[in-house]
């Protein structure tokens, strides 16, 4: 995040910024953070779906009740509204 900060303060809208006047801790928190962190955000999302997937796993080779064990439980049914229910959370997670 420090160095995706330090670049985003060196573009040139902070400069522009900076001179019309507007306070320091304004430009850092409404400017420079938001675009900061957008490569932190993906690196999250991506670790979340792995997370999702291997509760997956775990669910089904140890038997335990919970979104994993159903998400299997719908794929050998042929259920599509629960696999694409599923799909669905898994993107948005």
């Amino acid at each position: 995040i420090r160095s995706a900060m330090l670049e985003q303060l060196s573009e040139d809208y902070i400069r522009t910024a900076r001179a019309s006047g507007l306070p320091g801790w304004y430009i850092v928190l409404c400017y420079a953070l938001p675009n900061a962190l957008i490569p932190s955000i993906t690196v999250l999302g991506l670790a979340l779906g792995d997370l999702l997937y291997g509760a997956v796993l775990t669910e089904t080779v140890f038997a335990w009740p919970g979104m994993g064990a159903w998400v299997v439980t719908s794929i050998q049914a042929l259920d599509f509204p629960a696999v694409m229910g599923f799909a669905v959370v898994v993107s948005f997670a």
